[in-house]
This record gives structure tokens, sequence and C-alpha cells, in this order.
């Protein structure tokens, strides 16, 4: 059961609802030692390091911390007005980021901001800037954020609007209180998504391994082999083919200018639908079928593969499900196998040998990743000899690949409630909806500290 507060009353703030009653709700205006700045409009297009470092939106991860990757600088002489103090939290004004904060501490050298961030300096009599982040981390905070937009034309939030942001203020000890009690659970909640994020990444690596082992070494154990002369690919089962995909599949491109769209028109399949050999169709577009110009052959059928033709998931593909056949494709590749199992095309089509060994190379050689129809029919494939033995392959890897997404989804499914999880006790801490002593903050920190000890956990930035 959550510890609350025995004494409570209206915040008179919908988003904040009900609040102890010690606490007020004030503009956050009223709780600076200065007026809310903007930073400098200069382009940052300098790298000097002993002149003070110039951030921008860009320099902070999607947790807040400072990347090391991304040193710009500004002149002394231009810096020095847009200086920043440890404590001062940063307002994303526009942009994608609109809305998002970022504490500014333990820098070890000087630093500025840019023109699309906003600086806020509290008075630490008044509030503490760690508070103050986590405040603007919880869902009230989002449906402030909410409230803004639906007021504008476009998702900007200056810094008149950030003046007046209703913000709880308990007295300063509970904020020193509730901000250590969050760093620590953050850091535990934090740890275990690191350690869960790692689990991910083995899993991804076995499933690669299997679908690598199963599509060039086949179903049977201690099978000779035979060298095939290609780097890509050493040796083969004695018995395959070594052999080109224009050999056993015929290859064509979509539509390429796309139809006008209909709401009630054919579904179209694009690259942005493409992934890692599933077809989404939550976001499927529709065009009017009497735009579609037959000699294009553009209706698809189940079992062909559509090969992402450019951009950045260049070489991507996946294999039409019987419930997507009569779609049709838009500015990719289809590929219509006719001399061999497609599952098992569709599957070498995802193969790292295939993958990343031979498509990512072809698509490397322009500034713009792009593949063709010549190169993609180039791709060398080993093949069983015999179609029965390729589908017994893809018949194994849809079993084995299951049995690992399953265990993905669940491993997805922790993090997403440890996640949810994180954010609504930020919420019930900055709101006053739980109640935390000075017990609870040992108790945490405790906890956190054997948490973050563990190797595997060592690196998660809480």
């Amino acid at each position: 059961m959550i510890p609350t507060y025995s004494e409570r009353r209206s915040s008179g703030v919908e988003s904040l609802g009900e609040i102890p009653s010690h606490w007020t709700v004030t503009a956050l205006k009223r709780t600076l030692s200065e007026p809310l700045k903007y930073g400098a409009t200069e382009p940052g297009d300098e790298s000097d390091p002993d002149s003070p470092r110039y951030l921008r939106i860009t320099d902070f991860d999607g947790d807040g911390s400072l990347r090391a990757d991304t040193f710009v600088s500004l002149p002394e002489e231009i810096a020095r007005h847009y200086y920043l103090r440890d404590g001062d939290v940063l307002f994303a004004r526009s942009g994608a980021t609109v809305g998002k904060t970022f504490l500014f501490r333990n820098y070890s050298g000087r630093a500025c901001f840019a023109g699309y961030l906003i600086k806020a300096s509290t008075n630490r009599h008044k509030l503490t800037p760690e508070f103050l982040t986590y405040f603007t981390r919880s869902p009230a905070y989002d449906a402030w954020k909410d409230s803004i937009f639906t007021q504008a034309t476009i998702q900007n939030i200056g810094a008149d609007k950030y003046a007046r942001l209703p913000i709880c203020l308990p007295p300063l000890p509970e904020q020193q209180r509730i901000a250590a009690y969050l760093d620590a659970s953050c850091a535990a909640i934090d740890a275990a998504v690191f350690a869960k994020r790692r689990q991910l990444e083995t899993l991804e690596t076995l499933a690669s391994s299997i679908l690598l082992h199963s599509l060039t070494i086949g179903l049977r154990q201690d099978v000779e082999t035979r060298p095939t002369g290609a780097s890509v690919l050493p040796q083969i089962p004695a018995g395959w083919r070594f052999g080109r995909l224009k050999s056993v599949a015929a290859i064509r491109y979509g539509l390429g200018q796309p139809p006008a769209e209909l709401s009630s028109g054919v579904a179209m399949i694009r690259a942005t639908d493409v992934d890692a050999g599933t077809i989404r169709t939550d976001k499927l577009l529709r065009v009017d079928p009497d735009e579609l110009p037959p000699d294009r052959n553009p209706y698809l059928k189940a079992g062909e593969i559509i090969v992402v033709r450019s951009g950045a998931y260049t070489g991507d593909s996946a294999i039409v499900p019987a419930e997507l056949e009569g779609t049709v494709a838009g500015y990719d590749m289809v590929v219509t196998v006719t001399r061999a199992s497609a599952r098992f095309i569709a599957y070498c089509l995802l193969s790292r040998y295939v993958l990343e060994g031979q498509l990512l190379l072809l698509t490397l050689r322009a500034a713009q990743p792009h593949l063709n129809a010549e190169e993609l029919g180039s791709v060398l494939l080993a093949l069983p000899p015999t179609r029965k033995e390729q589908e017994a392959i893809a018949d194994h890897l849809d079993v084995k690949l299951a049995e690992v997404k399953a265990i993905v989804t669940g491993i997805q499914a922790q993090i997403d409630t440890l996640v949810s999880y994180r954010k609504s006790l930020i919420h019930e801490c900055v709101t006053g909806q739980r109640r935390i002593t000075e017990a609870d903050v040992r108790a945490i920190q405790e906890r956190a500290a054997k948490l973050t000890q563990e190797p595997t956990l060592s690196h998660t930035t809480a």
C-alpha cells in the first residue's frame, strides 16, 4: 500500500489533483532567481576545446545525459552572455524535443546554450533544480504540455508559457528528500532496464546465429563441406549449390510513382512498412485502383518478397503473407521465387551473410543507399539441392525464431512495465500522492547501491 499524507486539499489544477495540505502550487516564474532566458542564436560551427562548450538540443541523449561526441564551442566574447551554472535547467522550446528538459550539473568546464533552449535558474531557497527536473518527467507536466499544444497551430513553447507552468512546491527539505528518493529509485529501475536490454541484445545475436547456421550448414550435424571460392561464404555443405538469386527468382520494380490516395482503395506497401521480415499494417496507405498500370504487374501474391530499394533501410525485406495478397508494392522491388522455396529465400535475404555481407556493401557505393534489380539479382545464395530440404529448413526456422521472439516479447513487456512504473512513481512523488520519509530514502539507496554494483549493470546511466 502506498504511504500517503493524512491531510490533503485540492490543488486548483486539474492535472495535479489533490496535494498535501502543507504544499503549495505556484507558477514556475515565482520560483526563479532570474527571468527565463533564451540562448544564443549562433550556428555553432567551431570546435575549439579551449572555448566554452555550446550546448544544443542534439547534445543531450534521450535520458537527459550530455553526449561526448557532439562537442562544438562558441568564442568567449559571445559565450559569456549565455553561461550555464551547475543546477540550471534547460527547456526545449520547439521541434521534435519540445517540452523536454535537461539538468545541467557536474560539468567540469565552461558551457553556454543555444537559442532553441530556455534556461531556468531556480531560487534554491524555494525550489531545487532536481525537484523541478523530476516534476517535468511526470504525467502532470505532460498534461500541461498537451494543453499548450492544443491552443497553438505549431508545437512551440516559449518562455512566456514556461513562466506560467504550475508546479507543486513542497517545503524545501521534502523536495530534497523526494529528489534523493527518486535518484535512487530511478537508478535501480534503470539498472534493471539496462540488464533486460542486454538480454535482448543476446537474444538478437542468438536469432542471427540460428538463422546463419541453418541457412549455410543445414539441419544435420557433422556435414561434409566444400569450398565456394567466395569470401562471403567460403564453405557450404557438399551437396548444396552456390548460385545467384536471379537463377531462382524474377525481380521487378514496384509502382514507382504512386497513384492518388483513396481511403477505400487498394493497400500499398512502402519501405516504412517493411521491418526485418515483417510487414507492418498499421500505417498502410490506400491508393486508387483505377490508376494502377497493368503493365507493371502491380498486385502482390502471397509468397513474393518485398526488398527495400533505397533510404535508411535499403536491403530490408519481408515475405508477403496470405492476408496481404492483392496489395501493391510502392517504390521497392518485388522478388518472385520460381525455382526454390520462397520461404527459404526470404530467410536468406535476412541472414548476415546476405544482408551484411553483400547487400550492405552494394548500397555503400553511392552517397545515398540504393539498390537496383541487377545488384539484387547478383546476390550469392547457398541452396540445398531440393525444395523439400529448403522447406524443412524454413519450418525449423519458423519454430526456433518464434521461440526466441516469444522470449523477446516477454522481456520487452517487462521493460515497458518498468518504464511505466518509473514514470508513475515520479508522478506520485512530485504531486504528493506518495509520502517519502528519511527511512524510505535510506532503504532505496541501499537497494540501488546493490543493484548498480552488479557487473552487468555497472554502465547504466541512471
